[in-house]
């Protein structure tokens, strides 16, 4: 890595270096122990956040999800402590488990500036570690595409049962079929209406306009795989595209997934959504509640996974047909849920009509 042209950091509107020779300097600190150096931000303006004079010097307050105050303390408090050090300040947190802001204060603005900053980059670094909450969806659960769907998977099962690893356990709920757009780490209930708030305005900046105010007509059709190799599949997802023939869906997809990354709530993964649904995955082998699809997971995963031979599969199946389905929302949906169709629960939604 060209020590010249060190990595970027953008947060709040601002960008940021990472100090790579500093990085190095702590190979071994453990995660929750992870501290931003010294000489990381120590020159960055402070006029990306508020920072107010009070009678006893400078005072700037943060907002942080309570799961993320850990990240700060740190191990025994040591990150916490070492902040407050180096920077002149105090550092008050919530108690574990209350949502509220973290306040800074100390009696030079210089070195209010530099912790809220390095406590920027921290919880920035972290909050990409964590597991997401929510994903944006398009709901494929139709009863006419479920009895499609369970009409695919009697027949592979009776075709194709004995290629290697395909068993019952690799099928998606059908309750629970749906079209990916992508996945957010949302925290606390002020996170999640901010997304709701913005699914919002989405609708009125262009996805009124897009629509016409009408449901989008699609078809569910065709089958398809992942990775490189058939005979080694970990995921079979079917095609999903507008019956007149228009990129309408991929335009709304695309604009959702560009706002929600620049509004900081979703990290940018393509330049374009693929728009499929998945049918078959072997994540389902070992938790057949986990509802990610392959393109949301990490290379770690695939290492545990048993693939299946999907040859057969492909070749008998490539054309078959699901439905057709009328779509009218996008949905803010929360992982590992149910309501009371089957289907994810819902936090927030963007309607069509």
């Amino acid at each position: 890595m060209d020590v010249l042209r060190p990595p970027l950091i953008r947060i709040e509107g601002r960008v940021y270096r990472k100090n790579l020779i500093q990085e190095q300097a702590f190979p071994h600190e453990e995660e929750e122990d992870f501290y931003a150096g010294r000489g990381d931000c120590m020159d960055e303006p402070g006029d990306a956040f508020v920072v107010e004079e009070t009678e006893r010097g400078f005072r700037c307050r943060v907002e942080v999800p309570s799961p993320l105050y850990k990240y700060i303390i740190g191990k025994k408090g040591e990150t916490k402590k070492r902040l407050e050090t180096e920077t002149q300040t105090s550092i008050s947190i919530p108690k574990p488990g209350v949502e509220g802001e973290i306040v800074i204060m100390g009696q030079h603005r210089s070195g209010v500036v530099s912790a809220r900053t390095r406590i920027d980059v921290l919880l920035d670094s972290f909050r990409k570690k964590q597991p997401f909450t929510h994903f944006l969806s398009f709901a494929l659960n139709q009863p006419t595409i479920q009895e499609k769907f369970l009409q695919f998977k009697e027949q592979v099962l009776e075709k194709c049962s004995k290629d290697h690893g395909v068993s019952s356990s690799l099928f998606q709920n059908p309750a629970k079929l749906h079209l990916t757009l992508g996945t957010l780490v949302l925290l606390n209930e002020q996170e999640i209406q901010k997304a709701c708030d913005l699914l919002q305005r989405c609708k009125e900046d262009f996805v009124d306009h897009i629509t016409g105010g009408q449901p989008l007509t699609v078809e569910v059709s065709g089958v398809e795989y992942m990775n490189d190799d058939p005979a080694m599949t970990d995921v079979l997802y079917v095609k999903v595209h507008m019956k007149d023939g228009s990129d309408r869906l991929q335009m709304i997809a695309d604009q959702l997934v560009k706002q929600f990354v620049a509004s900081g709530l979703m990290l940018k993964e393509w330049d374009r959504v693929k728009l499929h649904a998945t049918v078959m995955n072997t994540l389902f082998r070992k938790d057949p509640t986990d509802e990610r699809n392959n393109t949301m997971t990490g290379k770690s995963s695939f290492k545990e996974r048993e693939s299946f031979n999907g040859q057969n599969i492909l070749k008998l199946f490539e054309n078959f047909y699901f439905g057709e389905v009328q779509l009218d929302s996008v949905r803010l949906s929360q992982r590992f849920s149910s309501d009371a169709s089957g289907y994810y629960a819902t936090s927030g939604q963007l309607c069509f009509s």
